[in-house]
């Protein structure tokens, strides 16, 4: 009853055959489906800019230090949007039906994703930006482990390289920072500031994973509907408790108005367009991408700001590029039992294309995968708790 994998190793082709050529090679590693992969992932990127963006106005011309409020807007968004979509659904869809039957798991993903932000927003006040930016890539880590242990997928090194090429690129833009003297948010409890943020990148990573396996598996229309319904809950009761007096110290006018309304847009953007790209992709994948969204909170910051300039910022983009290139481009196995292994491409959750017949004169390297105690066709069961 165990899985055998045997290996079938190619022969050389026939001597008349000519090598493909680098554009050829080029056009068959740089497919529509990598870059459509991409480019998702870089407008992830860019919505985490626009949202650092107006946090930052918010906070520097008016002090507006309102993380929950921020939140909470959001959350009332989706439960506009998508909590009264579940309402209105028939049969098993229904919120009611949702509800009865995993309400609380729910439950606890909101309270996750509710306190993933406030801790990465408070952290703020207490440790220096680069410090921020460098403790926040540990989520790249425990995303990994919980992928491996939980959605049962199996990395090549391949796939290791490319994320710490990425982490790489990273560190040179975060050297970059420290180079220019941009050590914002230097507070009296750095210790205490960093591990707020090493928390809330534990918990971003935890609602990451979650979120994939549910927009995989069940819907998305689904997760962002309870997501709505409990966070605007939850983060209703703890705005009432802990920043109620801060927003009556807030000078209103339709500056700050519009600036709330601008984030909470952005927001609801993210969260809306975040599980199309995790269903596409995986939730490591949407991590490394994400990293590029401080640089172009550099680059506007160029013009809005007047940051000084560092050949190094454009040298980490390049190098976080190539490190998504070479994670996304190689194929990773899902265990659905450990004994046998389904291959699945990264890149979108099409099934593989049929592939043309070989020649009888060339042989391509082919993976055999069989199964010593299961009939041709028939599917090892699954279950899931």
């Amino acid at each position: 009853m165990m899985s055998v994998v045997s290996t079938v190793e190619s022969v050389p082709r026939d001597p008349g055959t000519t090598a493909p050529g680098l554009y050829q090679r080029m056009r068959r590693l740089l497919t529509r489906d990598l870059l459509v992969t991409l480019a998702l992932g870089q407008v992830l990127s860019l919505l985490i800019c626009a949202i650092s963006l107006t946090s930052k106005y918010l906070a520097d011309d008016f002090h507006a230090n309102t993380p929950v409020f921020q939140s909470f807007l959001n959350y009332i968004l989706l439960f506009l949007v998508y909590t009264t979509t579940l309402a209105v659904r028939q049969g098993d869809g229904n919120l009611l039906a949702i509800l009865k039957q995993r309400w609380w798991k729910y439950m606890i993903l909101g309270l996750i994703d509710i306190e993933a932000n406030y801790l990465v927003l408070k952290a703020y006040q207490y440790t220096t930006l680069s410090s921020v930016q460098l403790l926040d890539c540990f989520g790249i880590p425990v995303v990994l482990l919980l992928s491996w242990f939980f959605l049962l997928v199996r990395y090549k090194a391949v796939h290791f390289v490319g994320a710490g090429l990425c982490l790489l690129g990273f560190g040179c833009m975060v050297g970059a920072d420290i180079l220019l003297g941009r050590q914002q948010g230097l507070g009296e409890h750095k210790l205490f500031g960093d591990l707020l943020v090493v928390g809330g990148a534990t918990l971003y990573a935890i609602s990451n994973v979650c979120e994939e396996f549910i927009v995989k598996n069940l819907s998305r229309v689904e997760f962002l509907g309870m997501m709505g319904l409990f966070g605007s809950f939850f983060s209703g009761i703890q705005l009432a408790i802990m920043e109620h007096k801060e927003l009556l110290k807030l000078p209103w006018d339709w500056q700050i108005g519009l600036l709330y309304i601008g984030f909470s847009a952005f927001m609801f953007c993210l969260y809306s367009f975040m599980p199309v790209v995790l269903k596409r992709t995986s939730a490591t994948s949407v991590n490394l991408s994400l990293l590029t969204a401080d640089l172009y909170s550099f680059f506007c910051g160029l013009f809005l700001f007047h940051y000084k300039f560092s050949g190094l910022y454009l040298l980490s983009f390049l190098i976080i590029l190539l490190g998504l290139v070479l994670y996304t481009t190689m194929s990773t196995y899902v265990a659905q039992d450990p004994r046998v292994y389904k291959k699945f491409r990264n890149t979108g959750s099409q099934p593989a294309p049929d592939r043309p017949p070989l020649s009888a004169r060339v042989f391509e390297p082919a993976v055999t995968y069989t199964s010593l105690g299961l009939e041709a066709g028939d599917d090892i069961p699954v279950g899931v708790a």
